[in-house]
Parts: structure tokens; sequence; C-alpha cells
């Protein structure tokens, strides 16, 4: 993609191919998902195809990853983000983030995804990041079976500095590999019931061998993007043909110009 700033020609970085949605992602198990359907709502993809006869928004969506100590956080956003696995990784100060560009139904999407810290003391200072996520990842240890019972206060702190029912939530159990298959059916029918009663959709990972890590961040885009794309519809209704809303940056066709725009935290998006 290519913009004018300042009088200089600015090229952004291409989509890397395995960042490209093109179908609606599956869930991980029925019991707890978000949605059980296979295809996109039919007015995101009807705004999709159409997205050559208006301004199209290049959005970007906040997802914050919370838990315990240890429960496997940085390495499931390393494996995705990076593809690396480092056992012998440092504990998150305070917080880290990560940027995720991808293309979704032919429409450019990023998440910006945010790493907090699992240890008491730096509590205070990642809560202030949970503001404003349309996404709500409570990651535990499925080898640890007390990690998964502390994901209720987990999530309770995030949804406090949220406004009622504006994240999607998420329940990851991660290690998947250290269990055999009957020791993880246990604990998943556990977090099964869990997630029911958080609302969340759970998945269970293993970020040492990659086992669903791209299936499930596919899948928070898409639910994300959808949630985005429906919102952005809505007010358009009574704003005219614009679609596109808070954190974005407007294309205008014919415009020779792109303004940048601001991140949830005030970081730029390109």
């Amino acid at each position: 993609m290519q913009t004018m700033e300042s009088g200089k020609l600015c090229v952004s970085a291409p989509v890397s191919r395995d960042r490209v949605v093109t179908r609606f992602p599956k869930w991980y198990t029925p019991e707890a998902c978000l949605q059980l359907k296979d295809h996109w709502h039919v007015q995101v993809r009807n705004a999709c195809q159409d997205r050559s006869a208006r301004n199209v928004g290049l959005k970007i969506s906040k997802v914050v990853v919370v838990g315990d100590l240890h429960v496997g956080k940085t390495c499931l956003i390393n494996r995705f983000c990076k593809d690396v696995f480092d056992r012998d990784y440092k504990a998150t100060i305070g917080v880290d983030f990560e940027i995720e560009r991808f293309e979704i139904s032919g429409i450019p999407y990023t998440l910006q995804i945010w790493d907090t810290a699992g240890q008491e003391k730096f509590k205070c200072i990642a809560s202030a990041y949970y503001r404003g996520a349309q996404v709500i990842i409570t990651v535990f240890d499925l080898a640890d079976i007390r990690t998964l019972e502390n994901t209720r206060q987990w999530l309770e702190d995030a949804l406090r500095e949220n406004e009622p029912n504006s994240s999607f939530v998420f329940l990851v159990g991660t290690k998947k590999d250290l269990l055999s298959a009957a020791e993880c059916e246990r604990t998943e029918k556990d977090a099964v019931r869990l997630a029911a009663e958080m609302k969340a959709e759970f998945w269970s990972v293993s970020a040492k061998t990659g086992e669903n890590v791209q299936e499930f961040f596919f899948r928070v885009a898409a639910l994300a993007f959808e949630d985005s794309i429906l919102k952005d519809l809505e007010k358009s209704r009574s704003m005219g043909t614009r679609i596109g809303d808070g954190d974005l940056i407007r294309i205008d066709r014919g415009s020779t110009e792109q303004p940048q725009g601001r991140g949830p935290e005030g970081l730029a998006c390109c």
C-alpha cells in the first residue's frame, strides 16, 4: 500500500500470506464457543465486497492477555507473532505489546496484543492498560488447576476497566503438550464449565508445539473484525456514508493523503 505524507512516498509493509483470512475461522469446541457459525454476517460480507465503492476504515482492535505468572501468556503471544518458543523466557514486567496485521476478507485489519504481567506487584500498572479492550484473553495452565480457578479474578479485574458487554472474552488453556489425552480431557471439561459461567469461548493450545495457536488468534481476529464492521455500519446509518470511527485510518477515493491513526494508547497504527 502506498501513501503520501509531507510530499514523500511511503510504502507500508504488505500483510504476510499467513495472516490472510478468507473464511470464517471455526471454534475449538462447540460446547464452549461464542458463535456457532461458519460464515460472515451478511452485512459484513456485503460491506467487504463493496469496499471499492465507499470509504474504508483500516481498523485496529485492542487485545489484552491476562492470567497468573508462568501460565504461558508471553510464550503464547510469541509463538503466534514470532513463531518462536523460549522455555527460559523472563517474566513480563508491567506490560508489553505486539502489533499483528491481517487481511480479512480483503480488508486490512490490525490487532494490538497487550501482554500483561501476572505478578501481584504489577497489577496496578497492568490494569491501566485493560481499558478499551475489544478482546480479553484469560490464560491458565492446563497442568496446574489452581491457575484455572484464578481466571475468574483476572477477568473481573479486566472487565472492571471496560464498558459492560464491550469485550469478547476467551478462556485459554496452555501447555497442552504436558498432559496425556485423558488428563487433558478431564481438565478441559472443567474449563468448558467455567467458560460458560464467564461467557467466554474456550480454547486449548500448546505454545511449544504450536498446536491450535494460529487457529485461535485467527478466531480472535475474525470475531473482533466482524464486530468492528457491524458497529461501523450501525454508526454509518446516522452519519451518511462514513464507515469507521475511533482508532482507524481513513482512505478516501481520489485522495493523495492518508492521515496516520492512533491506537488506544496513543500509538501509531502504521
